[in-house]
């Protein structure tokens, strides 16, 4: 008679379990709402990988471009202002900045700005995720990639960095900034990256790489699990 009992305890114990895993399984593939400012190079690819893992995307342009995709939604905006943002991202799961502009404030102004609507979300407040540079990225003991860089190079790439450090100093808003290897390739979406945080992920042959449909994949993916929260980290083969 105990053992019956204790047998169906044990019975709906592993029900319950299954039952929460099925639950948390369900919810880490529901479909996310996604904002993405910019549409260039690696936006494009970002918004493709959400686009294709069925995730609802808006992007954001100054100039919007129409979509074929039913679950890409394009619409005018600025992301330097953040009353606009503000607008744009209520009720949003993600947002991912994947813009590039010119000055040394541009990267700082539009994390700020960012940031800035975030903090006046009223309810859910969704993550920011951004499109960094691989200048900053560690190589040694107080030396960066942009060390290495020719001056005329460097001007955007120190403007990328300066975005990052104001970030690192936002405690009450959940961040995500994803440097890319050190070179970016046109090869294929293999699936397939390693980690890493803040120095460069380097192959075999000692090159730091990640094609930009592999960048699109690595940065859908943190979309998904929000394995970075007030992180940078980087990728690479």
């Amino acid at each position: 008679m105990r053992s019956g009992i204790l047998r169906r305890i044990a019975v709906a114990g592993l029900i319950g379990a299954s039952l929460a895993w099925a639950g948390a399984a369900s919810a880490a593939s529901a479909p996310l709402k996604i904002t993405v400012y910019g549409a260039g190079n690696l936006g494009s690819r970002i918004i493709a990988e959400a686009a294709s893992r069925g995730h609802a995307v808006t992007v954001v342009e100054r100039t919007p471009k129409p979509s074929t995709d039913p679950k890409v939604a394009s619409v005018q905006g600025d992301v330097t202002d953040s009353a606009g943002v503000g607008a744009r991202i209520a009720g949003q799961d993600v947002v991912i900045s994947a813009v590039r502009g010119s000055g040394a404030d541009f990267y700082v102004r539009t994390a700020q700005s960012l940031v800035q609507a975030v903090r006046a979300t009223k309810g859910k407040k969704p993550r920011l995720l951004f499109v960094g540079g691989a200048g900053s990225l560690e190589t040694g003991p107080g030396k960066l990639v942009l060390d290495d860089m020719p001056p005329f190079a460097q001007g955007e790439v120190r403007s990328q960095k300066a975005g990052l450090d104001y970030l690192r100093t936002v405690t009450d808003v959940e961040w995500t900034y994803f440097s890319p290897a050190v070179t970016l390739t046109q090869g294929p979406r293999t699936g397939k990256y390693r980690l890493g945080g803040d120095q460069p992920v380097k192959g075999d042959d000692g090159q730091a790489r990640i094609s930009i449909a592999d960048y699109g994949v690595a940065m859908i993916d943190e979309a998904e699990k929000a394995a970075h929260i007030r992180k940078r980290f980087t990728a690479g083969y």
